[in-house]
């Protein structure tokens, strides 16, 4: 027997319901959602008989009570770097899900290579071991802008240089995870998801509560631990600040949200002044010592004195202040050279240089055009590589062989042989198909997972969820920052429920009690002009 409801299309065998696809099968993807036979995947069931229950109006309705909350709590994401005009964050209800087996797996990958980069960062600002024996060309580390020479030799307390550290995931079609990027300096994303649990909990509690998904206060506690054990060597009550960019960064909501969210003050370079060999944060009580600067601004442009001089967006001397170990950053600056795109096809060999073992979780097949026989390759297969700077910058764009003409094909192989070692070029990997709620049916679109971990005293805590976004348009087979995407709720299933805690919003109010007094002055300046008269 079947029952359609809406475009969900219900079948009874027996006395147990299943699901058929919404959707034909993608062609050479993975289906996050449905196996071949197009029926659902044991832990996508209990999701999917929930949605076919609701009709498109009910769907819809829920989709513009979820838009409702993100649009109330200011939740965007500027892409035009104008504050006046922010896009609305847009979030699909329908969530991705991973099951408990398979996100074990992950959760050992992911550590594994956060301890492997927390070594290369340890090496190549000490003994440069990687490069006296070849493992890595100089070329590569010497010629990166995000390689700081001032650095060489500045430690972070503790066992870990590297902090935090986010990596980007696709699955192949043989359903199998790779990682496609890595962001060390500031990474974004972990607030976005945090929002998107929030939101998503709330508008589809039932599925939620009945999906058994791991919670996430947890990871965030640590977080806060962490930060708070940087200093422990000179107080035992740090203040811990973040460091935006200010309202024109894209992430601007997700800087104040966090920091919101975990207590700590939300800063401007403007907002802080080196003293006497301290940073000193301008407060209402006057100046206030810093102790931990969480930071959202990228290396070069943290201080004016010693690196980019023209930044508007750093604090002059700052760092000096971190060599002489008054103040800890995270994460430390020079992290910038992790995400250097040439690094990933070396990884094999500094893994096994590093610490005897392989990596569990492969990165996408890379060539450095540097070496002559990786750029006679990538010359010769041009249409099926994606080509990215050796350096990854702010401004920089890759560069997708099959979409380029045979005139443009000459052109960027010519710009390649003149400078072969500024270059860097990857397989295609499109993706795993995911559902999403679109047009008021459910469709499948490309997705990528940015997952994230933070250091703990022994190794590294990942965070049990991640940034998942799925592209809008049925036309791009990759999703990126640029093209239309709607970011997804991740929810990584427990082998057995977990207890919720107090607040049951998932948000852990660590907020001081005089908070006012440990906000910047010019804050509170700016909140006593906004007093409605009386």
């Amino acid at each position: 027997m079947q029952l359609q409801t809406g475009n969900f299309i219900t079948s009874v065998i027996t006395e147990k319901p299943a699901l058929s696809s919404a959707y034909d099968t993608p062609l050479n993807a993975y289906d996050e959602a449905f196996m071949s036979d197009r029926q659902p995947r044991k832990h996508w069931e209990p999701m999917l008989r929930g949605m076919s229950n609701l009709t498109n109006e009910e769907m819809l309705d829920r989709q513009r009570r979820a838009q409702r909350i993100l649009r109330e709590d200011g939740a965007t994401y500027n892409l035009n770097s104008d504050p006046l005009t922010p896009s609305v964050w847009s979030l699909d209800l329908i969530p991705n899900i991973i099951p408990t087996d398979e996100w074990l797996a992950i959760e050992q990958g992911l550590a594994q290579r956060s301890t492997l980069f927390d070594l290369i960062l340890k090496d190549l600002y000490d003994s440069q071991e990687l490069l006296r024996n070849g493992i890595i060309p100089s070329e590569i580390i010497f010629s990166h802008p995000g390689f700081l020479r001032q650095c060489h030799g500045v430690t972070v307390p503790g066992a870990h240089q590297l902090l935090l550290h986010a990596v980007d995931l696709v699955r192949d079609s043989s359903g199998q995870f790779q990682v496609i990027g890595d962001r060390t300096q500031a990474p974004s994303g972990a607030g976005y998801a945090l929002e998107n649990r929030t939101v998503v909990s709330r508008v589809i509690p039932n599925s939620f509560r009945d999906s058994q998904v791991r919670r996430l206060a947890s990871f965030f506690q640590s977080f806060k631990n962490m930060l708070s054990t940087l200093a422990c060597e000179w107080t035992d009550t740090p203040r811990i600040v973040m460091l935006t960019p200010g309202a024109f960064s894209s992430t601007y909501f997700e800087q104040a949200y966090l920091s919101n969210y975990l207590g700590f003050p939300l800063v401007q370079g403007s907002d802080l002044t080196v003293r006497n060999g301290a940073v000193w944060m301008k407060s209402l009580n006057g100046l206030a010592r810093v102790d931990v600067i969480l930071r959202r601004v990228e290396d070069s442009y943290c201080d004016q004195a010693e690196l980019k001089v023209d930044s508007f967006l750093g604090v002059p001397g700052l760092l000096e202040v971190v060599r002489a170990g008054n103040v800890v950053l995270a994460n430390p600056l020079g992290s910038g050279i992790l995400e250097a795109p040439a690094l990933v096809k070396f990884l094999p060999a500094i893994s096994e240089f590093l610490m005897g073992e392989q990596l569990t979780l492969p990165s996408v097949a890379s060539w450095w055009c540097g070496d002559k026989a990786d750029l006679a390759y990538v010359i010769s297969n041009i249409s099926n590589l994606i080509i990215k700077p050796a350096s990854r910058q702010h401004n920089s764009s890759s560069i997708y062989g099959h979409t380029l003409t045979a005139e443009q094909k000459n052109s960027a192989i010519e710009k390649i042989k003149k400078h072969p070692h500024l270059y860097v070029a990857q397989s295609y990997i499109p993706g795993s198909m995911t559902p999403v709620w679109l047009d008021g049916k459910m469709q499948a679109r490309p997705s990528l997972l940015r997952a994230f971990t933070v250091a703990n005293s022994k190794d590294y805590t990942v965070m049990p969820d991640g940034l998942s976004r799925a592209g809008e348009s049925d036309k791009e087979a990759i999703v990126s920052n640029i093209t239309h995407s709607k970011s997804k709720d991740t929810w990584i299933l427990a082998a057995e429920p977990e207890q919720p805690t107090k607040n049951n919003s998932e948000q852990i109010l660590l907020q001081d009690e005089a908070l006012q007094a440990n906000l910047p002055s010019r804050v509170v300046e700016n909140l006593f002009w906004m007093k409605p008269l009386r």
